[in-house]
């Protein structure tokens, strides 16, 4: 069998025994630092691919791009992935029972030795072996865990010997507080807060984003293009924006784009409207939102990818702007049934935002899912579907690989 052959079948069997979901890992400054690939095993005791896993990973995260942590929830993987050759990008979980076991002493050392950055998850039982200790850089605590909650904050100038990362962060408050007993980043979706916090950063202010809503309606009615240009000239910010996206190596053009007319004639009205919703959907100054962002792009690419077999290229088209505007309510502090009536969006959009209906709530249901820690919510989604896990995963591979082409541009 050709060797490219073995390679694609091998890469096609790990897609097919798990089920990925993915979190932001942000610092102080709301900077998304890393990404967070959690890894759940469908099959108890079925024996899994290390390398044909790591091999999935540098497609989206190759060693010279960003970060990944793998949270690998199957301790026989996991132990097979010590073995292994990670790129030094790939940092490494390793809940605290295995970091005590001294049969796993010399693989965690010499990863450590190769660059790689290891993360203890959870709070030890008892003692880490002297010599492995050194090999964590920082300490994972999930929000439930942390004993620090009734303790007070860390005296100014207080360091601690090993950095603490949060996980289980949901909420806008409890990333704050997370930040103020000393973490040096958190792991989750800080998103269900961003409505009502209280110094009002999570709504922006319609002048922002006049500008995207005023060009997203009149490419809807397809206006000419000087009519175009005439309203993006108000905004010269957006209209360095909206050029830096055309030209990135996401978007895929051969050639230069150098103007917003140029853009027009090479891209035509309907996919300028796609981009013009990322934009919509990212345009937030309130870094406090930058996760909702992180999480919009990334929805309406998975959206997208999950029907692009289908071939039905207005209906990638609708998938791809529902999945970006699925959390303009959290931007706008608007409900969507009011937001969306600003909006020129296809009726099945307005559905499955505003009503949570319709046919492409279920690809939602499914976004939302590989957001979360839980593998129920994956199998329910994907099946409701009637989407395998090897599709599932691979879309979600190619969308995470899409958004970071793209924000690297």
């Amino acid at each position: 069998m050709p060797e490219p052959i073995r390679e694609t079948l091998l890469s096609d069997s790990i897609l097919s025994q798990v089920a990925l979901s993915y979190s932001p890992m942000i610092d102080r400054q709301r900077v998304v630092t890393a990404t967070r690939l959690t890894v759940f095993q469908l099959v108890p005791g079925a024996p899994l691919d290390a390398a044909a896993l790591l091999a999935e990973v540098a497609t989206v995260w190759p060693e010279d791009g960003g970060r990944v942590s793998l949270n690998v929830l199957s301790e026989t993987l996991l132990a097979d992935l010590l073995r292994a050759q990670p790129s030094a990008n790939v940092m490494i979980e390793l809940p605290a029972f295995i970091a005590c076991d001294a049969a796993q002493s010399a693989a965690i050392i010499a990863l450590h030795e190769r660059g790689n950055t290891l993360l203890i998850k959870g709070r030890p039982l008892r003692e880490v072996p002297r010599e492995v200790l050194p090999c964590f850089t920082h300490s994972i605590i999930d929000l439930s865990d942390d004993r620090r909650l009734q303790a007070p904050a860390p005296a100014a100038g207080v360091t601690r010997s090993i950095g603490q990362i949060q996980s289980g962060v949901s909420r806008l408050d409890d990333m704050e507080a997370s930040f103020q007993r000393g973490a040096v980043a958190v792991l989750g979706w800080p998103m269900d807060e961003v409505l009502t916090s209280p110094s009002g950063k999570g709504r922006n202010s319609a002048s922002d984003l006049q500008v995207i809503l005023e060009l997203i309606q009149r490419v809807d009615q397809a206006e000419p293009i000087e009519k175009l240009d005439e309203t993006l000239r108000r905004d010269p910010t957006l209209a360095f924006k909206l050029l830096r996206y055309i030209n990135s190596p996401g978007f895929g053009l051969s050639v230069e784009v150098s103007s917003f007319h140029h853009a027009i004639m090479m891209l035509g009205y309907s996919r300028l409207k796609r981009w013009l919703a990322l934009l919509l959907a990212t345009a937030s100054k309130d870094i406090n939102l930058r996760p909702v962002m992180f999480a919009a792009v990334r929805r309406g690419m998975l959206m997208e990818e999950l029907v692009r077999p289908l071939g039905d290229e207005e209906m990638r088209n609708e998938l791809f702007i529902c999945g970006v505007f699925s959390l303009l309510d959290r931007m706008f502090g608007q409900p969507f049934a009011d937001l969306l009536g600003s909006l020129p969006v296809p009726a099945r959009v307005y559905q499955a935002l505003a009503e949570g209906a319709g046919p492409y709530a279920p690809y939602c249901a499914l976004a939302q899912a590989v957001e979360g820690d839980a593998l129920d919510p994956i199998r329910e989604a994907s099946d409701h579907l009637m989407i395998g896990p090897a599709e599932v995963n691979r879309a979600l591979l190619s969308s995470l690989a899409q958004a970071a082409r793209l924000e690297a541009g």
